[in-house]
């Protein structure tokens, strides 16, 4: 039986041959792609943008709509057409791109950010 990671929550431990080791991997890195290096489009984008690019990150906002509701402050990735979340952990780094700076996930939630 395969175990969880408790930082990025990977999958880990299969026995050599164990069923399901191919879709635990693939989830595994994607979750990689999506929080490694972490930069995101926007964080106060409430609404899922309709025509999102492959790859697309945005953190989502406390007032957010659609598929994003109930979701605040997840980093939301968009992986061929569909959208994914990742629950931050505290002491994440992220690069707010359209505002220039570099915010950290506490407690409270992401920082207000330090220009880079």
């Amino acid at each position: 039986m395969a175990n969880i990671d408790p930082n990025l929550g990977l999958t880990y431990g299969w026995a050599q041959g164990e069923n399901n080791w191919n879709g635990g991997m693939d989830a595994n890195l994607k979750r990689l792609g999506a929080v490694v290096g972490l930069s995101v489009k926007d964080r106060d984008l409430a609404t899922p943008p309709a025509t999102p690019v492959d790859g697309d990150r945005y953190i989502i906002p406390a007032a957010a709509t659609g598929a994003w509701t109930g979701r605040t402050d997840q980093i939301a990735v968009n992986i061929a057409g569909v959208w994914e979340y990742h629950v931050p952990q505290i002491g994440w780094l992220c690069f707010i791109e359209d505002e220039d700076v570099l915010s950290v996930y506490k407690a409270a939630g992401w920082s207000p950010g330090t220009a880079v």
